[in-house]
């Protein structure tokens, strides 16, 4: 239940988060969950937020315009927020932020307006062929070996080539893009995170420069020439546009296929079902969104007027942070949602947002991970992993939910 029962601010101690919250979010958020909807804690980067754990209230405000992503209003609060000994990222390359996910309408409007049209159901549709060749070279790449990691020969090039060449990015270039990204994503130092972002900001001008003078037929050169009514992006604007169109167009299909992969391995039932009857792809697909998703918790929103979920009172300027992993277990909403479940009926999870930030790339990502986990397991059906489970080591990352490595036998 929303806005009931309000609890003040200073009733509720923030709770502090160690190393153990990147490699195990879930038992943190059941616990998070037994004490309310909504909790201060401090991230293990020394962020002070509020995490909203509940399917209910977690929905509620990633569709609540109270809530605001414009970057430029949150540097002052990472600022006062940051409860650390280590200095903020609001001094780091901000050209990379001025993008959809980092505003609010009405630039919100105008910017995804502008690449909308390339990533709808339709019109992704036209690189499945593509998706499925690029898939099987992988796949045949790998089966000259016994023991691979997924992760680096199959998950990371399969989404990577993909974006890059719906783009127009050059073969040679992604796997320092790869670096960037995974270091922009960590909770690495500021120094590390800085000298990241500058590097992909300096590459990215060159690129759109490079694409300004040849323009070819890829998705970088129709942004730069794109026009919708009247309006088109600025060179800070494409710089930043570029820069979340290649992040979020790989991360977040690297880690469905990656975390799906070992869901299933882990789930002896479940994929014998899945082997059993491979129509039931793309229903589980949307389950393994469901049960271990790419994203951990959203990107960050702030208040900029108090707000009530679940009887809980977060003043005006305070970060929210919603925990897409625990709302997309919460027992309310899920029964058994810590099981994985490859017949469960569809359901509204919240892998890919709600409200005017849903992921852009969301039919592209499902597409991807459809047709690569269906191809893997038809092509290895003596497929196994490698470690104990409990070795299996995740990325330092509030946002992302991603392993490190994925080592698996073939046969």
């Amino acid at each position: 239940m929303l806005d009931n029962d309000v609890t003040a601010i200073e009733d509720v101690p923030p709770i502090k988060l160690d190393e153990s919250f990147f490699q195990d979010p879930f038992a943190l958020y059941a616990e998070l969950r037994g004490t309310g909807p909504a909790r201060p804690v401090v991230l293990p980067q020394g962020l002070r937020v509020w995490i909203i754990t509940d399917y209910a209230e977690a929905r509620a405000a990633l569709a609540d315009p109270r809530l605001s992503k414009d970057f430029a209003g949150a540097m002052p609060l990472m600022e006062r927020h940051n409860e650390s000994e280590r200095p903020g990222r609001e001094g780091f390359a901000t050209d990379l932020a001025a993008h959809m996910l980092n505003s609010d309408p009405p630039d919100h409007t105008r910017l995804r307006k502008l690449v909308n049209k390339a990533f709808t159901a339709r019109g992704v549709e036209h690189l499945r062929p593509r998706v499925a060749e690029i898939t099987a070279d992988l796949l045949a790449d790998m089966a000259g070996h016994d023991e691979v990691d997924l992760l680096d020969a199959f998950a990371f090039p399969l989404p990577m080539t993909v974006i890059c060449e719906l783009l127009g990015v050059p073969d040679g270039d992604r796997e320092s893009f790869r670096q960037w990204s995974g270091t922009l994503l960590s909770a690495a130092p500021f120094d590390e995170v800085r000298a990241a972002a500058v590097a992909m900001q300096a590459y990215l001008v060159q690129l759109i420069a490079a694409k300004r003078a040849a323009p070819g037929p890829d998705l970088l050169t129709a942004l730069i020439e794109a026009v919708e009514d009247g309006d088109r992006l600025s060179e800070h604007e494409l710089v930043s546009m570029t820069f979340l169109l290649l992040l979020a167009g790989h991360e977040t299909t690297v880690n469905l296929i990656a975390n799906a992969t070992l869901a299933l391995l882990r789930a002896p039932d479940q994929l014998a079902a899945l082997r059993a009857d491979p129509t039931l792809v793309p229903g589980a697909v949307e389950e393994f969104l469901r049960f271990d998703g790419p994203v951990n918790l959203a990107t960050m929103r702030y208040t900029v007027e108090p707000v009530t979920y679940g009887g809980v009172t977060i003043p005006e300027g305070e970060f929210i942070a919603v925990a897409i992993g625990a709302a997309n277990r919460d027992p309310q909403r899920f029964p058994d949602g810590d099981l994985l479940d490859v017949t469960r009926p569809p359901s509204a999870h919240l892998a890919f947002g709600h409200g005017i930030h849903y992921c852009v790339g969301a039919p592209l990502a499902r597409m991807e991970a459809e047709i690569a986990i269906g191809a893997l397991l038809a092509r290895f059906p003596n497929l196994a992993l490698a470690a104990d489970p409990g070795d299996l080591a995740w990325r330092n990352s509030t946002i992302v939910r991603a392993l490190s490595t994925l080592p698996v036998r073939l046969s």
